[in-house]
């Protein structure tokens, strides 16, 4: 596959370019504190799509968002619930995924029909040096063809994805291993989607009771 996408290093410099591209509607690999993955502007209907079309993904499975802090999700959700609020205050940044009741700014086509949206805060300096360099939530998911194994490297990326993506922002190879735990806090009680990184201490805290 022909390689065309340019890898840079993850600096300032590196960020503001990626901003740039993203900026223009473009998709960006990106490293993340699990995996590299495919970053587009979250308010762009056009790039949300062009994600779609390079990572193969069906359109009715929603795309996470990534946000810089626990204060940006009441951007997102059109209601903040307390258990959301108490799960983001505990690990965010970090490998928790919450799914909260989306805003009327959350473009449909990242919810894949639902009324909800999945958001993170990522434990990377790259990744929230991005979303901060944008000024925006990200859209973000697994920078591999749907099914296939993740990328932990950016050369990696380049080898499977290269020929689709206008840049690569490379902090070197990524630790891989549990995807984050997702935990659904439009019911109530929340409901875990799907168990990851640090359930444990998750089922702990929602075994606490509010």
């Amino acid at each position: 596959m022909n390689s065309g996408a340019r890898i840079v290093p993850a600096d300032r410099a590196g960020i503001r370019r990626a901003a740039q591209w993203i900026h223009r509607g473009q998709v960006v690999a990106v490293p993340t504190d699990t995996v590299y993955g495919l970053a587009a502007h979250s308010a762009l209907a056009e790039a949300i799509l062009k994600l779609y079309a390079i990572k193969e993904r069906d359109r009715l499975k929603a795309i996470p968002l990534l946000i810089g802090s626990a204060v940006d999700l009441a951007g997102v959700a059109s209601s903040v619930p307390v258990w959301a609020g108490l799960l983001a205050e505990r690990f965010w940044p970090g490998p928790v995924t919450l799914v909260v009741p989306s805003a009327a700014s959350v473009l449909p086509v990242l919810t894949g029909g639902a009324g909800s949206v999945a958001v993170r805060v990522p434990n990377h300096p790259v990744a929230l040096a991005l979303i901060e360099s944008v000024g925006a939530p990200l859209a973000v998911t697994s920078a591999n063809l749907s099914g296939a194994p993740e990328t932990t490297t950016a050369a990696e990326v380049r080898l499977v994805l290269g020929d689709r993506l206008p840049l690569i922002l490379d902090a070197g190879p990524r630790p891989g291993g549990v995807a984050s735990t997702v935990v659904d806090t439009t019911r109530d009680p929340p409901v875990i989607l799907r168990r990851g990184a640090r359930v444990e201490e998750v089922e702990r805290l929602l075994g606490q009771g509010v």
